[in-house]
């Protein structure tokens, strides 16, 4: 797809542009196109006036994700500072740019005396990332706070969808393929920044003591399977510290994968498939991915 096929933007257009940058792991391939729009208006025009057969998908923050060798053909939407604003409207709502990190919008919640949403901040991610996987940790999911989010679907035209819209499940909504969250609303309840920080604290400190944070990792790899706790299947079946490549098991967390300087992405999806067989052989449970990988192979 050549920049002369596409269509005019207010934004920035780059060909051939490298994605392992972009993501936490730090590997990958590149993307034909990425489109980091002004504002909503610009990626508006830009989808409607895309070739409607052009994939297109949106980046965050890039820590749930896996880019494969190969890169990702068509479109790559990354929403920079423009979707990046938190703001209060009333005395328990906050309405977030898609862009904006779970950091960010817990900090403001705490600022402004809303609680309930300090679980974000334990979340590596943005708001449109929350928002189209129910992203959750620490006994919060957004399912919980969501009102509602604004969409951009794939023929450009602008949408609010209900958090009923979405029809959540466990790290799952509806969201139609191509459409991409632009903002959401999000709603908590009354409480002391006092003790809203104590509980930041707390989940802090919990993260810090059990999670590779200092590593290239994807975050949680599997989700937990109902009745079970992934970490704890992988560590049974004898995964813990398991290498393929330049990737590994975390030896501190075991439902981390991690990047140890030099693994490919293949590297890092094979160890993962190799993670799944020894637990279904182990204990007969078949682990999901929570980790969207996505892209071509090499």
């Amino acid at each position: 797809m050549t920049t002369q096929l596409l269509p005019h933007v207010e934004g920035r257009l780059t060909q051939d542009a490298p994605l392992a940058p972009l993501v936490w792991f730090k590997s990958g391939g590149s993307a034909d196109t990425l489109f980091e729009p002004k504002d909503v208006a610009d990626l508006q025009s830009f989808l409607r006036d895309l070739d409607p057969t052009a994939p297109v998908m949106a980046l965050g923050l890039g820590s749930n994700l896996i880019i494969r060798d190969g890169g990702v053909r068509g479109v790559v939407v990354r929403l920079g500072k423009a979707f990046a604003k938190v703001a209060c409207t009333d005395a328990i709502t906050l309405e977030c740019g898609a862009g904006a990190s779970g950091i960010l919008v817990s900090s403001t919640a705490r600022d402004k005396g809303i609680s309930g949403l300090e679980f974000l901040r334990s979340i590596p991610g943005t708001v449109g990332g929350f928002v189209r996987m129910n992203g959750g940790a620490y006994g919060g999911e957004v399912k919980d706070i969501l009102r509602d989010c604004d969409v951009v679907m794939r023929d450009g035209t602008l949408a609010t969808l209900s958090v009923e819209d979405l029809h959540y499940c466990y790290r799952h909504s509806a969201l139609p393929d191509g459409a991409i969250v632009v903002a959401a609303r999000f709603q908590g309840h009354p409480g002391a920044p006092e003790a809203i920080q104590a509980e930041m604290d707390r989940i802090s400190a919990s993260r810090e003591a059990s999670q590779p944070l200092r590593s290239k990792t994807g975050g949680s790899t599997f989700k937990n399977p109902d009745g079970h706790k992934a970490w704890q299947l992988v560590d049974a079946a004898g995964c813990r510290g398991l290498q393929i490549g330049g990737a590994q098991v975390s030896e501190k967390h075991t439902n981390f994968l991690i990047n140890t300087g030099d693994a490919t992405s293949a590297d890092i999806e094979a160890l993962g498939e190799e993670v799944r067989a020894r637990v279904l052989a182990h204990s007969g449970v078949e682990l999901a991915w929570e980790i969207q990988r996505v892209g071509e192979p090499k």
